[in-house]
């Protein structure tokens, strides 16, 4: 992938993504209904996908813990930015579970999450939208 950024272009990613982070969050923190319903799958996928047990997604209590919201932030995070490159949720979502990066040792986005890598993944992002190579 070879995209170039223009400081417009930019700032209409991050406004565009502020909007969307706020679309997943209900009562201040991130819904895993709402993330999982966007996204059309279910929570028990969500969950595997991040890493979680299924109650870490089903019950209050599990779902307000910092881990449980780190891991929907981070993801949902990762994914706006992808979707302002693909144009689209479902693919952006597809890319994270599958895509095996290049010097990650063939790791996924997801993966490295659940590694609590998160910031690798950006650092990746940041490079291709800068015009450079994964």
């Amino acid at each position: 992938m070879e995209f170039i950024y223009t400081a417009t272009r930019i700032c209409k990613i991050i406004s565009d993504s502020i909007v969307q982070l706020q679309d997943f969050a209900r009562d201040g923190l991130f819904s895993p209904v709402l993330i999982a319903d966007a996204l059309r799958t279910s929570q028990a996928e969500l969950a595997r996908t991040l890493g979680l047990s299924p109650d870490a997604l089903y019950r209050k209590s599990r779902i307000r813990t910092r881990r449980t919201q780190t891991r929907l932030r981070e993801m949902v995070e990762i994914l706006n930015r992808v979707e302002a490159i693909t144009g689209s949720q479902l693919v952006a979502y597809a890319w994270f579970r599958s895509e095996a990066l290049a010097g990650f040792g063939g790791a996924t986005p997801d993966s490295l999450v659940r590694e609590g890598k998160a910031d690798q993944v950006h650092a990746h992002l940041t490079r291709i939208m800068a015009g450079g190579y994964a």
